[in-house]
């Protein structure tokens, strides 16, 4: 974030002119126009054309090369959303995509930024999506509205699952408030692999052959003369 009251004049200038063409790409990708300009082009459509030189070369080398938002195309620019979509049907396979992957919901402001057209294809798809206020900051979520996963929840079961505030806990406070209310998490219920058994190597042992000492092999056939 750019903090444009510690600039210089001359500095406040040059990220003012940045700052409008930049707002002019989004504009352009919103409304489905989304051909690279040069920058020549792109000032004539933001009537900068007075720019001077050192500013131009700044846009042309450093600022629109390194800025976030804009792509460069062969020396051409172009506006770069945060999600590639350009259709309802783009959108709604992005929507599947993160619920299945268990990514959440999108939020409205980004999607905004990337679909052009947007709230037309909003509207053509208010039957596939779900919208969530987050209440920390008031801002809408976009989810997409799984219909196999439905299923009716008491009313009292829901006021009391809205009323567990959990902002300032993480994974490991959860499972130790549940384990001292008697409950389990969900990550000790899950099917173990038993332990793989170990075997013993066998231990390769040499017989070892007992050398019979003078005469024992012939204790049973000797006999005692007596004189």
């Amino acid at each position: 974030m750019v903090n444009y009251k510690t600039m210089t004049g001359s500095t406040q200038y040059k990220f003012g002119v940045l700052a409008k063409i930049v707002k002019h790409m989004k504009a352009r990708h919103q409304e489905g126009d989304d051909h690279p300009l040069t920058l020549e082009e792109i000032l004539d459509e933001t009537n900068q054309l007075d720019v001077g030189s050192k500013v131009k070369q700044w846009l042309q080398t450093e600022a629109l090369i390194q800025n976030p938002k804009i792509e460069v195309t062969d020396g051409r620019f172009v506006f770069k959303p945060m999600y590639k979509i350009k259709d309802k049907k783009s959108l709604l396979r992005l929507l599947k995509q993160h619920d299945l992957k268990g990514l959440g919901g999108i939020l409205l402001e980004d999607i905004q930024e990337s679909l052009p057209h947007c709230d037309k294809h909003l509207k053509n798809l208010q039957n596939e999506i779900l919208y969530i206020i987050r209440p920390l900051d008031k801002k809408k979520i976009i989810f997409y509205n799984d219909k196999t996963a439905q299923f009716p929840i008491d009313d009292e079961f829901q006021k009391l699952w809205r009323a567990v505030a959990v902002d300032a806990m993480d994974d490991q406070k959860i499972d130790e408030y549940l384990e001292k209310q008697g409950i389990r998490s969900m990550q000790d219920h899950g099917l173990k692999k038993p332990a793989p058994i170990k075997r013993k190597k066998p231990v390769n042992r040499r017989k070892q052959f007992k050398k019979p000492r003078d005469n024992e092999h012939l204790a049973d056939v000797l006999e005692t003369y007596d004189d």
